[in-house]
């Protein structure tokens, strides 16, 4: 069974989605949709994805810049059988999903209330299985969810206390920059934390968050209070045979998130994209029961391996999370 997949939005997180979803075996792209005729529109042309205007009254402005569109958003859902929403938040397409009976799959901005059902691959996978419309939490719920996930699976977790550490914008957007500023959440918690809660039903976490003048990542300082004394080793131990984590180390050179994109961009990946959580290995104490630990999170990619997992699940493919987690890990090139 080969999944037909639509995508909504081609731009930072559509456009990997939809490379993503053409190195799979099992699905491929029948579409992507733009609103206006930006470089990314051009840029999926140029990749050979057939191309839709958003609406009836943007085909022509498409038509002047030598674009010609397949048609429309409305025609690309008569094709799919799922639709990976990438547009910004609110844009209000779900209407339209319903009324074509197409499945989709909303992205970490959104809010849980708009489809009840909140995925990341390690936490609740089995959720997904057949559901008609999901959310992928955001890059740093993906992020916490990666190294929360296994402890909570392993030894069980007291609570949790993080600080997000964030980006002050991403690196093309030069609305928001340069910011000479650290800038603090005063909302408390974050909704880092109630975000997590949706796919890690009961955990116990409150989260903080902060703003500074930077574009390459976020970065989590986080204290787990476990259910037992475990030694650092262990800890180690388990983070080095999870999927989807990598360790760094200080005393190798990597003592910020500029080393971490070095490694990114050595890696020869497109974007020197970072799929995988960065923890610096060096940086892990256990102290009694409590996890002390710093990772980072390149926000423009760690949610794309959980977009092709959740159309996986979704479209009955794989109902074994880990086989999914697999298969798309080796097409994507992750350890």
């Amino acid at each position: 069974m080969t999944v037909k997949v639509a995508i909504n939005g081609y731009g930072t997180i559509g456009k990997r989605v939809a490379d993503a979803v053409t190195a799979q075996d099992d699905m491929e792209i029948v579409g992507v949709v733009k609103r206006r005729p930006s470089f990314e529109a051009f840029d999926a042309v140029k990749n050979g994805y057939k191309f839709y205007a958003a609406a009836e009254e943007f085909i022509e402005g498409f038509r002047q810049e030598g674009i010609e569109p397949a048609g429309t958003l409305d025609d690309l859902l008569d094709i799919a059988d799922i639709v990976v929403d990438c547009t910004p938040k609110k844009a209000g397409y779900k209407a339209l999903y319903e009324k074509k009976g197409v499945k989709a799959i909303w992205q970490g901005g959104e809010k849980h209330d708009l489809t009840g059902l909140s995925f990341n691959s390690f936490s609740n996978y089995e959720d997904a299985i057949g559901a008609d419309f999901a959310r992928v939490v955001s890059c740093n719920t993906t992020g916490l969810c990666r190294t929360l996930w296994p402890l909570e699976n392993e030894w069980g977790i007291e609570n949790v206390l993080g600080v997000m550490i964030r980006r002050g914008a991403d690196p093309w957007d030069s609305k928001k920059g340069p910011m000479n500023a650290i800038e603090p959440v005063l909302k408390v918690p974050s909704h880092h934390g109630p975000d997590v809660i949706t796919v890690m039903e009961g955990l116990d976490i409150q989260t903080t968050a902060v703003a500074v003048p930077s574009t390459l990542m976020h970065l989590h300082s986080v204290v787990v209070k476990l259910k037992k004394n475990v030694p650092t080793q262990d800890v180690l131990d388990l983070w080095e045979k999870t999927s989807r984590v990598m360790f760094v180390e200080g005393k190798y050179g990597v003592k910020s998130t500029a080393q971490i994109m070095e490694i990114a961009k050595d890696s020869g990946r497109k974007r020197s994209d970072l799929f995988e959580i960065a923890v610096w290995k060096d940086g892990v104490h256990v102290v009694g029961d409590t996890l002390y630990y710093y990772q980072a999170i390149h926000q423009e990619s760690d949610v794309i391996p959980e977009n092709i997992d959740c159309i996986r699940a979704m479209c009955n493919i794989e109902t074994d999370k880990w086989a999914s987690v697999e298969k798309t890990n080796k097409a994507l090139n992750l350890e």
